[in-house]
């Protein structure tokens, strides 16, 4: 350390011990001033009984009802500043009758913290003066105060100022009774005790503790006792209760203490796992609901509060604050990062394998956990050990390895025909049970959520389950509307909740999707798409929910990839859609997948295919296996950087313009690179939202009051922005250009800038890179460019109707009709003329001058303009 930097530190230190010393001495010399007075106050009031006037007194004084009652009613709106009027008045009224009236009025009074200093003065003096008036104070504070445990606080404001009002009343000896005190301890023990849980009445123990402690528990801040025992002052203390009494007053405000950490400790562990809960939704989903934010921020909200409290009777009660256990984000979002979730490394695994095949959790939800069916039904009744009835040719690994047999390519076949249902059963169904389950099949369309294809599963398990039943709910699964392909993940899961009962059913469905997925395939026409993609989506469908084995999905997809043409391209690309991320994630499929992805990937870049086709097959490609994107970078930016960007583009508001203008004063605009950030975001109008640009402005026009050079740097720097999105002419840059426009007119508005400032944006608009020649086309403006048309628009609208009057009306004037000629001129070239652009033109002119005569062509348009350059001697514009 060098010797220069030696003394800085020792400078420092010393400027350090300054302070803490002069906080010491004020604060004894506050706590000396305030005992003194007390004690003053007390020998007065203790004394009052012998020192009282007497009756003859009263009887020379002004006894008017009229007087007297208004005396009364100015109690009743007591504040400390009328405290001369209010002793003004005592010294000349006869208060005797009246003197229940007016301990009323003052209990009843809703005082602030700053009067009761003056009300303690007032009441002293009363009681000085007029026997009654302690007891008929006490009276009215046994009323007010009388609280039983389990008693809701009506008004806590209120309570939290007369308890120390009376406290304050009882250190001052108004009271002569005993039962001063235990009315006190009282209501201090049943606001404690009743409170001890949800710490509602935290604010008004804690105001006691500040104000009234030294007198009832000889509280001191533990800051203040540091810096006396530090610097060798004594503090002076309380001589109103005896140490062992205070004791006691000491030892029930540590046990509320106790219950507060507890409480803290709560609220702090409930807090960090609802953040990492929202923390596992944002991983998997990417967003979360406008609720969970909401209950977050009321949870950090309500944490805030309560840990502020803690650490004030911290400090008072001379505690320690329990140390907050540290949340584990690092390692939590180091396992985020690769599974999405939450868990211990070693779940990380199988977690990550269960993101990655239902992309959330809710999805996971649909195809995984179903309905238990012994909850429904008897144990006896369920068959889980049924083998699944396999199909006459069952898909293996070497049926996939093979080539595909000639018959699979012939289309000398038909689709299996319906199950006929038998004769006899026929017969025996009853025509109720045969209407009661038409009127169920025809309401499984309705069945559109989770809920409403469960109660229908269970429904038919419990009360239609029969053979016929059974053979008829087949037909109608397989019969699905061709263009309700929305029903097919319920049709699905529909088909897994009832297996386990009756697995013939999902068994027959999985025969008649197979054999009509290939009567399509063979067929080879160019008709019924939308029933091939059905069968492709269904059977997608059923692969989620295990009822249709992977290896038979994986054949369909290879018989596809085949004859890989038209719709066969269709039907391929639905079916990975629909289950290609299911079976690229299994590990029994993931290899098979990835051959079948890069086969069709490969038949694309060979094949001469639409493009929509080409669309199709990349969406599927890149569902089923995204491509990897590394995390996003957050650029880092300093913190006073963050502060400013933070006020200015998320909190600036109408309603807080002023505040936020003040904050951003206080930066250090002595620091340069401070100054030229700050700058540079109040030039970015185009980063806050555009109903805010005025609030922008505004903050802009107050700022300038006090540092002169921002205003100019930030018109400057508005105005080259405007300019070079006209050079540069990107259509990624018009929601920037329209902002930044904006906020050129809103600075008008506020006396930035000066009209003719304006109107050289203006004319540069429809005149820079202009050629005014369809033949001689612009790269800056070309004939097909109309966003110039909008940006004069949005820049009229917002300070065009400020030009009324004088030079700029007339130039505004002469400006609409040289911009009539610019708008008809790009009109003329365009075939297709947006209306929206149309009729903001229109409505802008409307705005400005409603009795303009408005062109109708472009040579009306020209004719205008010479007119006008005829009248100030400038030559005509060459047709």
């Amino acid at each position: 350390m060098t010797v220069s930097e030696s003394s800085e530190k020792a400078l420092e230190n010393e400027k350090l011990e300054e302070e803490e010393k002069a906080f010491v001495l004020t604060y004894i010399k506050e706590a000396q001033e305030r005992l003194q007075l007390k004690t003053d106050m007390r020998t007065s009031n203790q004394a009052a009984p012998s020192s009282r006037p007497s009756e003859a007194h009263f009887s020379k004084l002004d006894s008017n009802f009229k007087k007297n009652t208004a005396f009364v009613k100015k109690i009743k709106s007591f504040t400390c500043s009328q405290l001369e009027s209010y002793l003004k008045d005592m010294s000349s009224l006869n208060l005797t009758k009246y003197i229940s009236e007016i301990a009323a009025a003052i209990v009843d009074a809703k005082l602030k913290m700053t009067d009761i200093p003056a009300a303690l003065k007032l009441c002293s003096i009363l009681h000085q003066q007029y026997a009654e008036f302690s007891q008929h104070l006490f009276e009215n504070w046994q009323k007010a105060l009388s609280l039983k445990v389990g008693d809701k606080i009506a008004n806590p404001s209120k309570l939290r100022v007369d308890l120390r009002f009376y406290a304050e009343l009882v250190s001052v000896a108004l009271f002569t009774n005993k039962n001063a005190f235990t009315l006190l301890g009282n209501i201090l023990t049943i606001l404690i005790n009743m409170d001890k849980e949800d710490h509602f009445n935290i604010s008004i123990i804690l105001t006691f503790c500040k104000h009234c402690g030294d007198d009832y528990a000889g509280l001191v801040s533990r800051k203040v006792k540091e810096y006396a025992v530090k610097y060798n002052f004594e503090i002076p203390k309380s001589s109103f209760l005896q140490p062992e009494k205070q004791q006691n007053v000491r030892t029930l405000l540590k046990d509320y203490y106790t219950s507060i950490c507890k409480h803290l400790l709560k609220d702090h562990k409930e807090m960090r796992e609802f953040e990492k809960q929202n923390r596992r939704i944002l991983n998997s989903k990417g967003e979360l609901s406008q609720e969970r934010k909401e209950k977050l921020e009321s949870l950090q909200v309500m944490f805030e509060k309560l840990h502020t409290a803690a650490q004030s009777f911290a400090d008072i009660l001379e505690e320690d604050l329990p140390a907050l256990p540290a949340d584990p984000v690092p390692k939590e979002d180091e396992t985020m990062i690769v599974t999405g979730t939450g868990l211990d490394p070693e779940d990380a695994a199988s977690v990550a394998n269960m993101e990655s095949l239902w992309g959330d959790i809710e999805t996971q939800k649909f195809y995984c956990e179903l309905p238990e069916l012994q909850v429904f039904l008897p144990t006896s009744y369920l068959n889980k050990d049924k083998d699944k009835v396999e199909p006459e040719e069952t898909v293996t690994e070497e049926t996939l390895d093979s080539e595909l047999p000639a018959e699979e390519l012939d289309d000398d076949c038909k689709p299996e025909e319906p199950l006929e249902e038998d004769a006899e059963e026929s017969v025996s169904t009853t025509v109720s049970n045969k209407i009661i389950f038409e009127a169920f099949v025809n309401n499984l369309p309705n069945c559109v959520n989770r809920e409403l294809i469960d109660n229908a599963a269970i429904d038919f398990l419990v009360t239609l389950n029969n053979k016929h039943n059974r053979r008829k709910l087949v037909r109608a699964l397989f019969g699905v509307n061709r263009t309700r392909l929305d029903l097919l993940p319920f049709y699905g899961r529909f088909v897994a909740i009832i297996y386990p009962a009756v697995p013939e059913v999902a068994n027959e469905l999985f025969l008649m999707l197979r054999q009509d997925f290939k009567y399509h395939v063979r067929k080879k026409d160019q008709i019924n798409i939308e029933s091939k993609i059905k069968v492709a989506r269904y059977i997608g469908e059923l692969v989620k929910f295990k009822m249709y084995s992977k290896m038979e999905a994986l054949y369909c997809v290879k018989i596809l990839l085949h004859d890989f043409s038209h719709h066969n391209i269709e039907m391929a690309c639905n079916l990975l859609e629909v289950c290609g991320r299911f079976l690229y994630c299994c590990p029994e499929s993931h290899q098979r997948t990835k051959v079948y992805l890069e086969q069709m990937m490969r038949k694309k870049a060979v094949l001469a295919l639409d493009s929509r086709y080409v669309t199709q097959i990349e969406n599927a490609y890149y569902y089923v296996n995204p491509p990897d994107v590394g995390p996003t970078i957050k650029k880092e930016r300093p913190v006073m950087h963050q502060f400013i960007r933070k006020l200015l583009y998320q909190d600036l508001q109408k309603n807080n313009s002023d505040k936020i203008m003040r904050l951003i004063r206080k930066l250090d605009w002595n620091s340069e690179e401070i100054a030229s950030y700050a700058i540079k975001c109040l030039i970015g109008a185009h980063n806050i939202k555009y109903l805010n640009i005025r609030c922008l402005a505004n903050l802009l026009s107050g700022l300038v009051a006090y540092q002169e050079e921002v205003g100019t740097r930030v018109v400057d720097g508005v105005l080259e922005d405007i300019r070079l999105g006209m050079e540069v002419n990107l259509p990624k840059f018009n929601q920037r250009r329209v902002a930044q426009i904006k906020y050129l007119g809103e600075m008008y508005n506020y006396r930035m800038v000066e009209s003719g400032d304006i109107f050289k944006v203006l004319y540069s608009l429809i005149t820079f890179g202009v050629t005014m020649d369809h033949s001689i086309p612009s790269p800056l403006d070309p004939s097909t460019h109309l966003f110039r048309i909008r940006l004069v628009c949005v820049l009229l609208e917002t300070c065009g109707t400020y030009f009324s009057s004088g030079s700029s009306k007339k130039r505004l004037d002469y400006y609409l009709v040289f911009f009539q000629a610019y708008y008809w001129f790009k009109r003329s070239y365009v075939v297709d003329f947006p209306p929206p652009l149309e009729h903001l033109v229109k409505d802008t002119l409307q705005i400005l001058r409603p009795k303009l005569k408005v062109c109708q062509s472009y040579e009306e348009a020209i004719a205008e303009v010479n007119n006008v350059r005829s009248s100030l001697g400038i030559g005509n514009v060459p047709r």
